[in-house]
């Protein structure tokens, strides 16, 4: 068994939740910023512990538009939703630091802690909470606006740098739900007050201060 399982499990006080033979079907994956673990309606069939780094989940609506649902820290779970309804990824998860996650697949968890109360307890809590962030962040995007969400989305997306690279203004436009037009206007304001700079798609950050006195708070955090 990789030791660094049972050290990140203990760090975030998870090591009695898994026996010792569940701890030995389980492996550690990293991924790279920007790399996606998985895609809306893939196939599931693996949970993932994410112990390092930080992910930005997003989903596709109805109109055929991406919306940020959350931005997860360590530690949070993946796939826990997709295990218990046996159905596909729900949401789109991707990298947006260097991150490392636990993995296990449903079918070790199935045979081995399909029975185990502490475990299904554990679940419950953390499916709860999650959809109470889903429902959360829909509102955030019809209550709060658009510079708000442009501000709080510029934070989220630079945990550990000053600069955004390779920004599509497309993309980022449907992930906080507004138009390219609209949100083009307000990064103008930004740069216009000093806050930001935007050269050859990338945004780089200035006045980290002023961004999250104009979000109030960072609302997808």
């Amino acid at each position: 068994m990789d030791r660094r399982i049972s050290e990140y499990l203990q760090q975030f006080e998870l090591l009695d939740l898994f026996p010792e033979h569940v701890q030995g079907e389980m492996f550690v994956a990293t991924y790279s910023s920007g790399e996606r673990l998985f895609s809306q309606s893939d196939e599931a069939n693996t949970l993932y512990l994410l112990v390092k780094g930080k992910l930005k989940i997003s989903m596709l609506s109805p109109e055929g538009k991406r919306l940020i649902l959350a931005f997860k820290k360590q530690f949070d779970i993946v796939g826990d939703v997709e295990y218990v309804r046996e159905c596909p990824f729900i949401n789109t998860v991707e990298a947006v630091t260097d991150i490392v996650v636990i993995g296990i697949s449903y079918d070790v968890l199935r045979k081995h802690m399909a029975d185990n109360a502490a475990w299904l307890q554990f679940l419950l809590q953390t499916i709860t909470t999650k959809f109470e962030t889903k429902t959360r962040a829909m509102n955030f995007n019809l209550l709060y606006t658009v510079d708000v969400r442009v501000a709080s989305y510029l934070l989220s997306m630079t945990p550990t740098q000053q600069m955004l690279e390779s920004t599509s203004l497309i993309d980022m436009a449907d992930l906080i739900g507004t138009s390219y037009r609209h949100l083009n206007r307000v990064l103008q304001q930004f740069e216009q007050a000093g806050w930001i700079v935007k050269k050859r798609g990338k945004i780089t950050l200035l006045d980290r201060d002023a961004l999250l006195e104009q979000a109030g708070q960072n609302i997808y955090e």
